[in-house]
């Protein structure tokens, strides 16, 4: 990894050539910027490096110098942060899980409220250095004490890992919640993208637990909160809009599940759950719960597929909530806090939580939405990114701070 820094200077003048390949080299569908996005050129700008940096990971995977993954890993990690003059920042370990601890500077009158943050990155990508400016962002703004988690990446650690790791640090951090000046019942938990899949299962397992303080809130940012249908109306009207294409959203969840990428096509066929259980499950992931306005776009129906028993021995642990929360009974879901749902028209994930916020109202919990218009998968994260940031990232990032002041 010492010489990915030269690596990166010689190969970046075939930036443009890695773009034009890309498609053929990383398999991906054509590309789509709708014109309802946000700032559609600067969009294009963000999608040529991205390309043309996973491009540039797979020349470098076939050479052996390091895998595709750990070259996106390297450009995206961020750069360090210099002192923050409002904030104290230190990193811990909770329950020896990494974590980054921001508390604001200015005294309180009481006790602050506690948000636990989970990033995204589909499992695999996402660091504390990654989320450092959006968490920095979220404690200034609502004087919170942000806790940002660094849990245990994909592939290297599978389903549950990443789960398990985010519980830990969340209990522990609510069994010392005293050394943080956080009022303990007013602690949230929060993510975005694999970020609000983890933060919606952490959510259902304390629902229960009677030995720790009540969460106050969850706050899911375009979510992913289940892998059974990947031909929801979303997805297809999305399939080809960044930052997250419909075939990358079934190969995160794979190596999330699996730690590779294998009968992917299958799964977004459909071919990968039993007819018994795609009849169970299918008063919650159908098409039926969403509103029409958000077919208007299009809808493609789900074509018959023949069931492939071998495929759902790989992937039937789909079907536990801790990893698709969509699929919790209502028992767990109507003892769930009070929730705040972000999603964006220009995401394949947008159905999902559709779907979440239909199931939480319908159990009567509290949801407050936030629907980004012109939004896109990932917008948040890049606020105050390298230039790259988007003016409904900002609105995005500012309806959570506002939903967190309201608590």
């Amino acid at each position: 990894m010492a010489l990915l820094p030269a690596l990166l200077l010689l190969l970046l003048p075939l930036a443009a050539l890695a773009l034009a390949l890309a498609t053929v080299l990383l398999g991906l569908p054509s590309y789509d910027i709708p014109p309802g996005v946000n700032q559609p050129a600067k969009l294009r700008l963000v999608l040529a490096v991205l390309l043309s940096t996973a491009a540039l990971g797979k020349i470098l995977e076939k050479t052996g110098l390091c895998s595709q993954i750990t070259f996106g890993r390297y450009v995206r990690q961020g750069r360090k942060l210099g002192v923050d003059p409002k904030l104290f920042i230190q990193d811990l370990q909770f329950n020896k899980v990494p974590v980054r601890v921001y508390q604001p500077k200015a005294t309180s009158d009481g006790r602050r409220r506690g948000i636990i943050f989970f990033h995204g990155g589909g499992w695999v990508f996402g660091s504390l250095d990654t989320y450092e400016k959006v968490c920095r962002y979220i404690s200034r703004e609502s004087e919170s004490v942000v806790v940002s988690v660094q849990y245990r990446l994909a592939p290297e650690h599978k389903y549950p890992a990443a789960y398990e790791d985010c519980l830990n640090a969340t209990i522990h951090f609510m069994k010392n919640i005293e050394l943080y000046g956080v009022d303990p019942a007013n602690v949230i938990v929060c993510g975005d993208s694999a970020g609000g899949n983890l933060a919606a299962a952490v959510s259902q397992t304390l629902a229960g637990r009677s030995d720790l303080p009540k969460l106050r809130a969850q706050i899911l940012i375009y979510p992913g909160l289940q892998a059974l249908d990947f031909n929801l109306p979303s997805y297809h009207q999305n399939r080809g809009v960044p930052l997250l294409f419909r075939e990358r959203a079934a190969f995160f969840a794979l190596q999330y599940l699996n730690g590779d990428a294998l009968h992917m096509q299958e799964v977004l066929e459909g071919s990968h759950i039993p007819p018994d259980m795609r009849l169970k499950y299918r008063k919650w992931v159908s098409p039926d719960n969403i509103p029409e306005k958000f077919k208007v776009r299009g809808v493609k129906p789900l074509r018959p597929t023949d069931f492939i028993a071998e495929v759902y021995e790989t992937v039937k642990r789909f079907c536990e909530p801790n990893l698709c929360p969509l699929l919790a009974e209502d028992a767990i879901v109507h003892q769930l806090p009070e929730s705040f749902i972000l999603t964006c028209e220009y995401d394949v994930l947008r159905d999902d939580g559709l779907l979440y916020k239909k199931r939480l109202e319908d159990n009567g919990v509290r949801v407050t939405w936030y629907h980004l218009e012109d939004g896109f998968h990932g917008i948040i994260s890049l606020y105050d990114y390298c230039g790259f940031s988007f003016p409904a990232g900002k609105r995005g990032l500012d309806s959570v701070v506002n939903f967190l002041k309201s608590l």
